[in-house]
């Protein structure tokens, strides 16, 4: 009677085990391909046989200047519907026209280059048109 409690008990608790077992190798397994892979792209970049442009976006995950140029695009936007704000607006643009040809390439380099090198040529692309 023992015997015929115990044998499914002792199943569920092998089962458990053996699933403990295979997550466990399966997490190192996970773990070990990562490395792997940072290995081999850090080999790769050092040989020079991946993009720069890839390198510095995977470099950039934590930096902030996305956010900071998405911000600095959108603020007169918004100032734009609050009351009193429009003609500041206005005559930001009025100054920032009146900058040198070159520092307005610079600032449009610069902001689409932090969402995208293909970005920075396509407004290149823009200026030349001109």
């Amino acid at each position: 009677m023992l015997n015929l409690l115990l044998g499914p008990v002792a199943n569920i608790v092998s089962s458990s085990v053996q699933g403990f077992i295979e997550t466990k190798k399966a997490k190192q397994e996970l773990k070990l391909t990562e490395i792997k892979a940072t290995t081999k792209l850090k080999e790769d970049q050092i040989a020079g046989r991946v993009a720069w442009e890839a390198s510095a976006v995977d470099q950039m995950k934590g930096s902030i200047k996305d956010e900071v140029a998405l911000f600095v695009l959108l603020t007169p936007a918004v100032l734009s519907f609050i009351p009193g704000m429009t003609e500041y607006v206005k005559q930001g643009f009025i100054a920032l026209q009146e900058t040198p040809v070159y520092y307005q390439h610079l600032l449009y380099i610069a902001i689409s280059a932090s969402f995208g090198i293909k970005g920075a040529s396509g407004a290149m692309k823009l200026f030349k048109k001109k």
